[in-house]
């Protein structure tokens, strides 16, 4: 077996809690965390969709062995009652967790006002910002109870959509530039502890988000991306456990990607697709 990496040593007995793990980003974070880190880690992988997480589970322990302890949970990160329950119903061995990534993200259409139908608002906010402030106040008490001013990280997914947005993402890219706004605020707050807040914000990239927020209309999918050659979910993934995998003083607070095509754009409004 290769030597430990770095970034191996600094992930090694650490357990890491990732919503929205059953496809896309989610899922491609969980297999590198195991891939950098497969001698000793914890996955807590949540989403709705639990038989995709089991399928999840099986593929790593099939590729890395048994050094990657896996636990599976069910959570719709919109409804506060599954989040306020999740911790206490893991094992006790997955409950301390060490990191949580806020990946779960929703859209569904591109409608402008006032034809933004009231459920998208509901259902995008719910998840996107609420889901993600819950499941942060849900575990910054095991940070913050850790001795010396506590220790865990935090790292949020949000998107080049909250940074500058785009005619046609008004729900989306509110919501997206929400959570970067509660991550610096959280930022400051947790400025005398050792909790690590830190925001991965992607350009476009290929997931089946794509296809949700065209309402499984393919062809209109498609023509997103045609002509270009869009990020993959592994390459978020990698930054995304980059950023964990840093000595705990380090602090990758602010990460900004996105596909070489994308930088021609000055101001990224060309693309709905972010």
């Amino acid at each position: 077996m290769p030597p430990s990496t770095s970034m191996a040593n600094n992930l090694a007995g650490k357990t890491v809690l990732i919503t929205g793990a059953s496809s896309g980003i989610g899922r491609s974070t969980a297999f590198e965390f195991a891939r950098t880190s497969p001698k000793s880690l914890k996955l807590v992988i949540t989403a709705r969709r639990v038989d995709r997480l089991h399928d999840i589970s099986r593929q790593i322990r099939d590729e890395v062995g048994h050094g990657v302890q896996v636990c599976v949970r069910q959570l719709d990160v919109s409804k506060p009652d599954e989040v306020s329950g999740l911790i206490e119903g893991l094992p006790s061995e997955f409950q301390n967790i060490d990191v949580l990534v806020n990946n779960a993200g929703f859209m569904s259409g591109t409608e402008q006002p006032p034809d933004v139908p009231p459920d998208v608002i509901r259902d995008v906010w719910a998840t996107n910002v609420t889901g993600v402030i819950n499941m942060t106040q849900a575990i910054l008490p095991i940070f913050k109870g850790r001795s010396d001013s506590g220790r865990g990280d935090i790292i949020f997914l949000g998107s080049i959509a909250g940074r500058d947005p785009y005619a046609g993402g008004t729900i989306y890219c509110s919501s997206k530039a929400a959570v970067r706004a509660f991550s610096d605020s959280l930022r400051k707050e947790l400025i005398g502890t050792r909790i690590r807040v830190m925001t991965v914000d992607p350009g476009q990239v290929l997931t089946e988000f794509n296809n949700i927020r065209h309402r499984l209309d393919q062809e209109k999918a498609d023509k997103v991306y045609a002509g270009c050659d869009p990020l993959t979910p592994d390459d978020v993934a990698e930054v995304i456990v980059f950023a964990a995998g840093r000595r705990d003083n380090v602090v990758i607070a602010d990460t900004l990607l996105f596909p070489s095509h994308q930088v021609k754009c000055a101001t990224f409004r060309s693309s709905t697709a972010c």
